[in-house]
């Protein structure tokens, strides 16, 4: 199913499979505080790069994973957004990271929306969950915009150790009635 050509455009980005030019900018928003503070914190560089190399990776193992998130106005790399399942996960999510300065613009939701809809589509899942710190009052929200609701609380991710975090979700019918009119 992996197609290192697949691109997907909405109004004003571009969500494609990561590239190896994107490592740049990866590696700037994996040192942002802010933009990490809920997945793991401030990485180093070679940090960074391994974690790049596995959400890469993800796509070849599975078929899917987190797409590059590119604005077309500016053909920047601003985040990635996507499917993925890594290993012992409590369950496949489709989750969001958008480096800050593209916060609060609508880009994660616009780059959510079709991410979801792919995942439906190509991956047919019944159900798309997002796995979120309860502080990350960010991702609650935009979470909840698109018409998840909190299912339950886990007290540990695997390879990230204990925490609490909740999961977010909505299955397949909930969401096409709510944006496939």
């Amino acid at each position: 199913m992996y197609d290192p050509n697949l691109t997907i455009e909405t109004d004003r980005l571009i969500l494609r499979t990561p590239q190896s030019s994107d490592f740049e900018a990866v590696e700037a928003m994996a040192q942002d505080e802010a933009t990490m503070q809920f997945i793991g914190g401030v990485s180093e560089p070679a940090i960074a790069w391994r974690s790049f190399a596995m959400l890469s990776g993800h796509w070849a193992l599975r078929g899917y994973g987190f797409f590059s998130v590119i604005e077309k106005s500016t053909g920047q790399w601003i985040g990635r957004v996507g499917p993925w399942n890594p290993h012992l996960w409590p369950e496949p999510e489709v989750g969001w990271t958008i480096i800050r300065s593209r916060w609060k613009q609508g880009f994660a939701r616009e780059a959510a929306i079709a991410s979801i809809n792919w995942t439906f589509d190509n991956l047919h899942w019944p159900q798309v969950t997002h796995m979120i710190d309860p502080a990350n009052t960010g991702s609650a929200a935009l979470a909840e915009s698109l018409g998840s609701r909190p299912l339950r609380e886990v007290d540990e991710l695997p390879g990230f150790g204990p925490m609490k975090i909740v999961i977010w979700g909505q299955s397949r019918a909930e969401w096409r009635a709510r944006h496939n009119g």
